[in-house]
């Protein structure tokens, strides 16, 4: 027997271990288990739909200052920029030409006056010579005659006096309305015409005021669809609120309440108007402001509301999402109408009760089995549905 050294010794050993390892069963991986998601299940709730809608803020009252009468402006008597109250005087006139012709309507008056006097004391001495037949018949008529014509004539005489006397009123021009008045086209020594085009000045109420919304035919047709269908129940005018959006960002502090809807749409813009009317009691707000303005269409007593950060879009804009069936991943392709805070309004392709993936939906693929977790949404104020 050939003599084995210790070299040819760790060599055979060597080669033995392997061979045993060889015949050893591969150890199998460990089962991966169901992906953990975290859900939340749908619930229907009321839910209040506004829209957002580009407007102008409109005086309440305006009113173009004009003469009524002609002459020379001899007084100019407020401050540009200021308030006035009905009633106040606003310019004075030179007042001398109708105090004339007023003073000249008075002494004509007066002189009618005289001849109704004597024209009713003849009238009445012809009927009692007429009764004894001192005058003749003809006499006694033309007597009567005269009578009414002098009644006639004082009528007329007593109207040029009325209106003398407007006139002369009208050499003080006063605002119509209460307000803030603008700037004045004329200084003292200015000829005024009666009725003129151009405007003396204007005065117009600020509190409060008017807000015209513009709102497209399109949604106006969509919403009133969703109420004839019943899928949106109307709110209440009443109680329908507008809120403002200033020019800068800043919320208006003061809500404003929808007055009425025009009846026709503008063929040039295809948009219907809306008219709000809001208090502003500090003047902040001024004809002419561009706002935008939270309106209250409907309420939804039924809406859907899933996290937005549960819906994905795809390349071709179809949104959808993931939900829990039997245990398994499936995907619900969904139509978002608004969104409401960090919420979509879902309109179609989820029902009441549908098991919405809103966490873990990254590491999951349609079909695979899931374990849910319900998410218990985080509370925080209530949220309007936003367009």
């Amino acid at each position: 027997m050939p003599c084995l050294t210790p070299r040819t010794l760790a060599t055979l050993a060597l080669a033995i271990g392997l061979a045993l390892t060889g015949c050893s069963p591969t150890p199998k991986p460990p089962q991966k288990g169901p992906s953990e998601v975290g859900i939340i299940t749908l619930t229907p709730q009321p839910q209040t739909l506004t829209s957002e809608l580009p407007g102008r803020t409109k005086a309440w009252m305006s009113a173009q200052i004009r003469p009524q009468v002609s002459g020379i402006v001899k007084q100019r008597l407020f401050t540009e920029g200021s308030e006035v109250k009905a009633g106040d005087a606003l310019y004075k006139l030179d007042p001398a030409p109708y105090q004339a012709t007023y003073a000249q309507a008075k002494a004509s008056a007066a002189e009618t006056k005289a001849t109704l006097k004597s024209a009713q004391l003849k009238a009445k001495r012809y009927v009692e010579l007429a009764k004894i037949d001192a005058i003749s018949q003809q006499d006694n008529e033309d007597a009567q005659a005269s009578l009414y014509s002098a009644e006639a004539a004082y009528q007329a005489a007593q109207a040029n006096v009325e209106s003398a006397r407007i006139n002369l009123n009208h050499t003080t021009i006063t605002a119509p309305i209460t307000g803030r008045i603008e700037a004045s086209s004329v200084t003292p020594g200015a000829l005024v015409t009666a009725s003129q085009d151009s405007v003396l000045t204007t005065v117009q109420q600020l509190d409060p005021l008017y807000v015209d919304i513009t709102q497209s035919s399109t949604d106006v047709l969509r919403l009133k669809r969703q109420l004839a269908d019943g899928t949106l129940v109307g709110a209440d005018k009443d109680s329908v609120k507008i809120d403002l959006l200033l020019e800068d960002g800043s919320h208006y502090g003061h809500a404003g309440q929808l007055q009425f809807s025009a009846a026709s749409v503008s063929e040039s813009t295809g948009s219907v108007t809306l008219r709000a009317v809001v208090p502003n009691p500090e003047g902040l707000l001024l004809p002419g402001m561009y706002v935008r303005a939270v309106v209250t269409e409907a309420i939804d007593p039924q809406a859907l509301l899933v996290p937005q950060r549960a819906v994905t879009r795809s390349h071709s804009g179809a949104t959808s999402v993931l939900v829990v069936i039997d245990d398994k991943v499936e995907q619900r392709l969904v139509s978002i109408e608004r969104s409401v805070g960090n919420q979509w309004w879902v309109s179609s392709g989820l029902s009441a009760g549908d098991q919405v993936i809103v966490e873990g939906g990254q590491k999951v693929r349609i079909g695979d089995a899931v374990s849910s977790v319900t998410i218990q949404p985080a509370a925080g104020p209530a949220a309007v549905a936003t367009n």
